[in-house]
């Protein structure tokens, strides 16, 4: 299927009275369509979807339109957006530990390319921290720099060991034994049966 389709058959899949906090709704997108300009209107949807859970083809159409695109940052965030959709959401605050005091000394890519390991509570049947790998997605900047804090969103290899999560709950992040940084949840939203179907 070509961009022109994947992102009308996305359009079509979001209710008319949905708007951004800008206002802006499916007829705005369509408005771009009817112009041809796909990357706008690929834009625009990503922000509708942040609106309302959608179900996990729009993701799909979109992710695909973002990859025909070549937009490669949008087709791992639609990429990301499909796996919430199955698995539901989990938001943090995060905070690094500063570069003199960690291991890590240079920045890495927000896209969800990082896959640390999460202190989340769990313990080993020897009474060790049972360490969960989740891919992180940090929200708004491109990179994260030692020492920085940034709202981030955590996909985890096996969701169903992250159940217990609350908001509030303080994790901690490892990419070796010792902490590289520390969470307080900010959300939990278990995925809909609508927004898989």
């Amino acid at each position: 299927m070509d961009v022109p389709r994947l992102l009308e058959a996305a359009s079509l899949l979001v209710p008319e009275e949905i708007a951004t906090e800008n206002d802006i709704t499916v007829n705005d997108v369509w408005e771009y369509l009817t112009h041809d300009e796909w990357e706008v209107a690929l834009g625009l949807l990503e922000e509708v979807g942040d609106v309302h859970p959608l179900p996990l083809t729009f993701w799909q159409s979109l992710a695909i339109a973002a990859e025909q695109m070549r937009l490669a940052r949008s087709a791992a965030w639609c990429h990301w957006r499909c796996y919430e959709t199955r698995h539901g959401v989990i938001r943090a605050d995060l905070t690094l530990t500063p570069a003199e005091a960690a291991r890590r000394q240079t920045a890495f890519s927000g896209a969800g390319v990082l896959r640390p390991m999460w202190n989340i509570g769990r313990r080993t049947a020897t009474d060790e921290p049972d360490l969960c790998i989740a891919r992180l997605w940090v929200e708004f900047v491109p990179f994260m720099e030692p020492g920085g804090r940034a709202t981030v969103r955590l996909a985890p290899l096996c969701p169903s060991k992250w159940q217990h999560l609350r908001t509030g709950q303080v994790i901690t992040m490892h990419e070796d034994r010792t902490v590289a940084g520390t969470a307080v949840v900010l959300d939990v939203q278990r995925p809909s049966a609508t927004a898989a179907a």
